[in-house]
């Protein structure tokens, strides 16, 4: 049965979750103008729901990835990438992965005041903090919220570094903190580019920038001295693998001069909600994509072993990886390391702040 999508959404239905549920709490008085969706003609609408956690740095132990920590200001994320592998953590919170992700968003409304308290502890140790793990940042409700715009004073207040990576044009609002930040070797901005492709992009990733505004984006940092980093993320062998090349000369002509990338991955309910995307929105491609994506992982769609589940193995993988690696040659990417320095760090009384 091919189902419908719900206008400005990637997922089309709710697979079943894996968790019993949660009881949510409606939002507080006083935070209702950020819980009602403004974008009439939409047939699903977002509802926001306040976080009351109260530990903001997430710790990770994966060897694949190059930080320990991350803060991750909302959880949820209205963007919609079919493909986006957080999308199974939304049901520890009793929700899907599907549509619920997209349209179920927690905020975490004290994250700036929690990431004071926890960089001012004696047991801190200085070092870079990624902005975010597994959701975007500069989602849509950042606009209204300035979740992440908090956190970045933050940073910048105790001197400590952070990396960012997002999708959304929305970080150039942000642009004096960064330039701060950057003046002090405390900022490295990554910007994701799937594809260059306008029509892929909104029925893939229905909510981000579109791919002309990323790289303005790229653009318009690098000449304010901001380090920009651009990810091909992911690879998608069979569909934009062979947008590589177009992706970093573009990015380059923009002022990046760093890159990376890693090969899509389906973890859980997400193979369920990529193939239903792909027979919906592709389907005469569908089946020799799916292929490709076995070819590079073993004969299955996701791989959770560390050292193979960014970039994946076999032949083609080892093509895209060649690919990869002749483009940043010939656009001169990578050629020198980008480093963030800790020496400045300031562990300063913390006054109290809040958000609202």
């Amino acid at each position: 049965m091919t189902r419908r999508t719900a206008k400005g959404r990637g997922a089309s239905f709710n697979p079943k979750n894996r968790f019993e549920s949660l009881t949510i709490e409606k939002a507080p008085e006083g935070l209702t103008e950020y819980f009602e969706d403004p974008e009439e003609g939409r047939s699903v609408l977002t509802k926001f729901y306040v976080d009351h956690t109260r530990s903001i740095l997430a710790k990770n132990d994966s060897p694949d990835i190059g930080f320990t920590y991350s803060v991750n200001p909302y959880r949820g994320c209205e963007h919609g990438c079919i493909y986006c592998y957080a999308r199974p953590t939304h049901e520890y919170l009793g929700f899907s992965s599907g549509l619920d992700f997209e349209t179920k968003i927690m905020v975490k409304p004290e994250a700036a005041v929690l990431l004071d308290e926890q960089l001012s502890r004696p047991s801190w140790q200085p070092q870079t903090v990624m902005l975010s793990g597994d959701t975007d940042c500069y989602q849509p409700i950042e606009t209204k919220l300035e979740i992440t715009r908090r956190c970045l004073e933050i940073f910048l207040k105790h001197r400590n570094p952070v990396s960012i990576v997002t999708k959304n044009a929305l970080i150039q609002r942000d642009v004096d903190i960064l330039k701060e930040l950057a003046s002090l070797s405390l900022v490295i901005v990554t910007i994701s580019i799937t594809s260059l492709n306008h029509n892929l992009i909104r029925r893939m990733e229905p909510r981000t920038s579109i791919p002309a505004k990323r790289l303005e984006t790229i653009n318009v940092l690098t000449k304010q001295g901001i380090p920009v980093a651009v990810n091909a993320c992911p690879i998608i062998p069979g569909l934009n693998d062979v947008e590589i090349p177009s992706i970093l000369e573009e990015s380059s002509r923009c002022g990046a001069r760093h890159a990376g990338y890693t090969i899509v991955r389906l973890p859980n309910s997400v193979k369920d909600l990529f193939v239903d995307w792909l027979d919906r929105e592709l389907p005469d491609r569908a089946s020799a994509i799916l292929n490709r994506i076995r070819d590079v992982r073993n004969g299955k769609l996701t791989c959770a072993d560390f050292g193979k589940r960014l970039n994946g193995e076999g032949q083609i993988a080892a093509t895209i990886e060649q690919l990869f690696q002749a483009s940043c040659k010939r656009f001169r990417f990578n050629e020198s390391k980008l480093t963030l320095s800790s020496s400045a760090f300031c562990r300063k009384a913390t006054p109290q702040i809040s958000l609202f």
